[in-house]
C-alpha cells in the first residue's frame, strides 16, 4: 500500500490506546509502520527495472521485521536522552521506555507487509529464506475510500482527545470498520474468481479497480512451455457480474527473440522474471520485444513495468 495509508494506520493504531505507553510511541507507531519501505533507497544505485526484484523482499521478511524496530525504538530512545541533556525536552513528554518502544515499532512494522499482502503486487514475506511471492488481489494499492476512513477518524479522535471525549474509542471503532472494508472486499474478489467462466486456465486474478472498489479486472492466463504466458482481460462488478468483452494480450513469438538478451542489461531481465507474474510478451511497431506484466498493462505504467528485449531478427538462431 501506499506510505499515507501505512501512516494513518499506525496513526490510528497510537491513537486506540498504545500512544499512552510510553514517551515517543506515536513516532515509534508511525514510522515503523513505513520503516520496510527503507528498500526504496534501492532507485539511487539500480538502474531501469532492476528495482523490481529488490522491493518488498529482504526488508519485508521476518529478520528485518524482528531488527528494523530494535533500531528504531534505539535511534528514538538516543534522541529522547539528546534532547534531555541540552535541556530541550518537552515537559509534557512521558517518560520514554526503551521495551515499550521496541514493542511499538514492532507493532508498526507488522502492518507493513500485512498492508502490502493485500494487492496484487504482492510481496516476499519469507525473504532471505524463500523468494516466493505472496498475493491478497484484496485492494487496489491507493484505496481512496481507506484514506478517507482512515484520515476523518484520525481527525476526530485527535479532535475528541482534545476536548476531554472518548478518543480511544473513536479510533478502536475506525480500525474495525477498516477490517470489515478489506474483509468485503476479499469477499468481492473471491466472488470474482469463483464466478469466472471461460475457456480453463492455469490462474485467474481479480484485481481490484482504483475508485470503484466493487469491480475487479480479471486476468486469466495460460502458460507457454517456454514460461512465458498469454494472458486475457475482462470485467466483473458486484453489480453486473461479467462483461462479454474480453480482451487476449500478447501472443506467440519466437522462441530465440524470448531467451534474448534486454537492450538494457541481463540484470533488468532477471530482476523482471523474479518480480513478474502474468510474463508476456508485446510486439513494439519497429519489431523489438517488449516484457511486459499483465496485471500493470496500462500505457502510463509501462516504463516502470518493462523490460525491452532484442529485435527478433537481430538474434540468431539457437540450432535447437
Amino acid at each position: 500500500m501506499d506510505n499515507l495509508t501505512h501512516s494513518l494506520v499506525g496513526a490510528l493504531i497510537g491513537q486506540a490506546g498504545l500512544k499512552k505507553k510510553t514517551g515517543l510511541a506515536m513516532p515509534a507507531l508511525i514510522i515503523g509502520a513505513n520503516l520496510p519501505d527503507v528498500d526504496a533507497a534501492c532507485f539511487f544505485w539500480l538502474e531501469g527495472v532492476e528495482h523490481l526484484g529488490f522491493r518488498r523482499g529482504i526488508t519485508h521478511g521476518p529478520p528485518a521485521l524482528l531488527l528494523l524496530p530494535l533500531i528504531l525504538a534505539g535511534l528514538l530512545w538516543a534522541f529522547d536522552r539528546w534532547q534531555a541533556g541540552r535541556g530541550k525536552r518537552p515537559e509534557g513528554r512521558m517518560p520514554v521506555d526503551f521495551k515499550w518502544l521496541y514493542l511499538l515499532a514492532f507493532i508498526g512494522c507488522l502492518t507493513h507487509p500485512a498492508l502490502d499482502w493485500l494487492n496484487v503486487y504482492g510481496i516476499r514475506l519469507l525473504e532471505p529464506f524463500s523468494s516466493q511471492w505472496f498475493y491478497g488481489d484484496t485492494l487496489f494499492i491507493i484505496d481512496v475510500w481507506l484514506w478517507g476512513l482512515l484520515i476523518v477518524a484520525t481527525w476526530l479522535s485527535m479532535r475528541r482527545e482534545k476536548r476531554g471525549g472518548n478518543w480511544r474509542r473513536t479510533a478502536q471503532v475506525a480500525l474495525s470498520v477498516a477490517g470489515i472494508y478489506i474483509f468485503a472486499n476479499g469477499v468481492i474478489t473471491g466472488a470474482a474468481e469463483r464466478g469466472y467462466q471461460g475457456e480453463a486456465r492455469d490462474e485467474i486474478i481479480a484485481s481490484p479497480k482504483p475508485l470503484v472498489f466493487w469491480e475487479r479486472e480479471m486476468i486469466s492466463y495460460r502458460k507457454d512451455p517456454g514460461g512465458w504466458t498469454y494472458p486475457i482481460r475482462s470485467d466483473w462488478s458486484v453489480i453486473g457480474g461479467y462483461s462479454d468483452d474480453r480482451t487476449s494480450l500478447g501472443g506467440p513469438a519466437p522462441q530465440a527473440a524470448c531467451n534474448s538478451l534486454p537492450v538494457g542489461s541481463q540484470s533488468e531481465e532477471d530482476a523482471f522474471r523474479l518480480w513478474s507474474r502474468v510474463p508476456f510478451l508485446e510486439t513494439c511497431e519497429d519489431g523489438a520485444l517488449l516484457l511486459r506484466d499483465g496485471r500493470f498493462y496500462d500505457p502510463m505504467a509501462r516504463g516502470r513495468f518493462t523490460v525491452k528485449l532484442a529485435k527478433p531478427n537481430d538474434v540468431e538462431p539457437s540450432g535447437e
